[in-house]
């Protein structure tokens, strides 16, 4: 049975020239009829159906539309083409506690935001213990939230959500509340939803979640939906997409350096932007320099779904700075193991002095990478050798390390 379907739903936003905004109520009335509209197509043409009880991924860059597709589904706004048909009661963990009165206490807000949020007092009565064993704040739960850390808040928030029994569930970046360890227990009961048939619709930027929460994802790019299937295979398709070009251009003059290009590639030479834990990995970095850096450095970082860095290569290491002359250059990094786990990486990618803070270049997200499985476990993979070895040899070795 179909949960909820799109049906060449489109969406238009008119924007009305910056001058009309600028002009009294009166002058505004005058002119209208002679004011300049431009149309922006937020969606354009979008079809997919969500199964009962499976799990879709919305996946995109920004301006991609997700948002859009998210205030449809909510009901915020309607479709200027098209038809949405929804099948069952439909609930948004969206912004958690945003429903929050900060001069009432914890449990009051339980209450009232599990109101907002379309649960019965006898339901919130029912689930009022669990949900505060969720979200860990049974000390407090009698003061005023607006004593409440940040971390506190949002736990409470999400756990009032998290309790909620739709049959349809829309998620965006709630998964990103509280810390490590709170994060994975979000995981988990949303997971425990899914297996108790749940419909979900998950849009996020956090693609590692995107894959242990989805069964299937679509890309959306520009308004349209340019891939759908396996989450393993649209988010390789994404990260293809996160090209440098995509990224606004550089006109400030006053910039010494810039990095114009970040190309990945596999061991045969093929650019790609998909590799496996272990693989050999060569990057070119492009760059054009304006003025001369006697000194320079390039560092490339790689940051992991909490924004964190889960490694750096850089030329400062050799302790031999590169000219940078006046033009275009570059620098290529090799890679015979890659240590990354699985999961994708954004990359930014810096021109420094070298040996010092001094940066002449910062590009922030100028690509991203997505990385395989492989048969290792553990935090980092560590390249590593073996042979075999006959008994008689070890014994032998043992038996000359006991003489000495």
């Amino acid at each position: 049975m179909t949960a909820l379907q799109f049906e060449s739903v489109s969406k238009r936003y008119r924007i009305r020239s910056g001058s009309e905004s600028q002009e009294s109520g009166f002058a505004r009335r005058l002119r209208r009829t002679r004011t300049h509209k431009a149309d922006f197509w937020a969606l354009q043409n979008v079809n997919f159906e969500v199964q009962q009880g499976e799990s879709l991924g919305i996946i995109g860059h920004n301006g991609a539309g997700k948002s859009t597709v998210l205030k449809l589904l909510s009901n915020i706004s309607t479709p200027t083409k098209g038809q949405i048909t929804i099948n069952g009661r439909i609930s948004a963990l969206l912004e958690v506690g945003s429903g929050f009165h900060p001069e009432l206490t914890g449990l009051e807000n339980v209450y009232l935001s599990g109101s907002i949020l379309g649960m019965r007092r006898a339901e919130i009565t029912s689930k009022l213990e669990s949900i505060i064993e969720f979200a860990g704040v049974r000390p407090f739960i009698d003061i005023p939230v607006k004593r409440f850390s940040s971390g506190m808040f949002v736990r409470l928030g999400f756990s009032i959500a998290a309790h909620l029994d739709p049959d349809i569930l829309l998620l965006d970046e709630v998964l990103a509340v509280g810390d490590y360890a709170f994060q994975e227990k979000c995981k988990q009961r949303i997971a425990e939803m899914h297996r108790n048939g749940t419909t979900m619709v998950f849009i996020s930027h956090d693609l590692n979640a995107v894959r242990s929460v989805c069964q299937r994802v679509l890309l959306l790019q520009r308004g349209e939906v340019i891939a759908e299937g396996l989450p393993d295979d649209v988010i390789r398709r994404y990260t293809e997409t996160a090209a440098f070009h995509q990224r606004p251009q550089i006109t400030d003059e006053r910039r010494v350096a810039e990095v114009t290009s970040v190309k990945f590639y596999d061991s045969l030479g093929n650019r790609t932007n998909g590799f496996r834990t272990g693989d050999a990995v060569s990057v070119t970095i492009g760059y054009r320099v304006r003025r001369h850096i006697p000194q320079g450095s390039i560092s490339l970082y790689f940051l992991n779904s909490e924004g964190g860095i889960a490694a750096q290569w850089t030329t400062s290491l050799s302790g031999r700075p590169i000219n940078m002359l006046v033009g275009a250059g570059s620098v290529e990094f090799t890679c015979d193991e890659l240590g990354l786990q699985p999961g994708v990486y954004q990359i930014d990618a810096t021109i420094e002095k070298n040996g010092t803070a001094e940066e002449y270049e910062w590009q922030h997200a100028c690509a991203s990478i997505h990385v395989d499985a492989a048969k290792t476990r553990g935090a980092f993979y560590m390249p590593h050798s073996w042979r075999e070895t006959s008994e008689d040899s070890v014994s032998f070795l043992e038996s000359l390390a006991h003489t000495e």
